[in-house]
């Protein structure tokens, strides 16, 4: 195990390599000046005094040098500093990432909840009335965009239902209020994984059922409520959790658009406003936590898979 984990974490560096490389390229090719950004339309400059501003945000010099540059500050633990409010951009991430962390999580348990009992049910009814229902929701859930829903719970509950949204309150300070502020985006989140979820526990677990070993446990007079929670569905959640590996991953990333229905102040709106704002600095740096996230989140899941099924073993 311990080679297998130093073996993963090492190659986690050229792909976070990878993921600065295309990131620092993609944001450069976006159109647009980002000094005369920064100045705006009101403020005129001379030509030195515009290579001065250039050299003082150092984006005068030639890409690959620039890139060197940034990964050298990486290395040192330096983010940069924002190009639009001139703090450093690493206490600023990790002032958002945990608005972030919990509406992601917030959103994959809502959506454990829904999928895991739908998708045994389903499985065990299969052709039923119930396994009917339940793959039509799971099709509904996967067909509904999350912003249009997000949008539509706005609508429902603050003019049909008259019940206030309220701002988002740090966990520190009061944990009910975080949870009521971040119910419904968790919600318009969690929706279209839950149906994602569904789908692969129904379909794992009725894969199980048809094994040898599940007909014999029955076989020998094992009550299914046994046969159920002690031979199948450990053995189905394994892709499960897979799945919910990936998922949580996107999640992390995957929050701009709600942060931003729901004004919530978390990285993705953070990311969002950098994007417009060609803030280089900002960007990079929500890219790389997002990404060592994502990274973390899978070698977690691969971790578990040797607790859920002890003959999993690692080389």
């Amino acid at each position: 195990m311990q080679r297998y984990l130093a073996s993963r974490v090492l190659a986690l560096v050229p792909v976070l390599f990878g993921i600065l490389a295309v990131v620092f390229l993609l944001i450069r090719l976006i159109p647009g000046d980002a000094v005369q950004l920064f100045l705006g339309t009101q403020v005129e400059m001379t030509p030195a005094q515009m290579m001065e501003l250039r050299r003082f945000f150092g984006v005068d010099k030639p890409i690959p040098v620039q890139f060197a540059d940034y990964l050298a500050r990486i290395f040192r633990g330096d983010f940069g500093v924002s190009l639009r409010t001139a703090r450093p951009v690493l206490p600023d991430i990790l002032t958002r990432l945990p608005l972030s962390f919990q509406l992601a999580s917030l959103a994959l348990a809502i959506a454990v909840l829904i999928a895991i009992p739908l998708g045994i049910v389903s499985a065990v009814a299969r052709n039923s009335t119930y396994d009917i229902v339940a793959r039509i929701t799971g099709l509904l859930g996967l067909s509904i965009p999350n912003f249009w829903l997000g949008a539509m719970l706005i609508l429902v509950f603050s003019r049909f239902l008259h019940v206030p949204l309220g701002q988002y309150v740090p966990l520190s300070q009061n944990p009910l209020l975080t949870l009521r502020s971040l119910s419904l985006p968790a919600l318009a989140l969690g929706v279209a994984i839950a149906a994602i979820l569904m789908r692969h526990t129904r379909s794992s677990l009725l894969e199980v059922l048809g094994q040898e070993y599940i007909r014999t446990a029955r076989g020998k007079g094992l009550r299914a409520r046994v046969v159920m929670l002690r031979h199948a569905l450990p053995n189905a959640m394994i892709p499960v959790i897979t799945v919910l590996g990936f998922q949580m991953g996107y999640l992390l990333g995957g929050t701009v658009v709600i942060e931003e229905i729901f004004a919530l102040p978390g990285m993705g709106r953070l990311v969002l406003q950098a994007i417009f704002q060609r803030d280089y600095p900002v960007v990079q740096g929500v890219v790389l936590v997002i990404a060592l996230l994502f990274v973390v989140t899978n070698l977690i899941v691969d971790v578990l898979y040797a607790w859920i099924d002890p003959r999993i073993r690692y080389g």
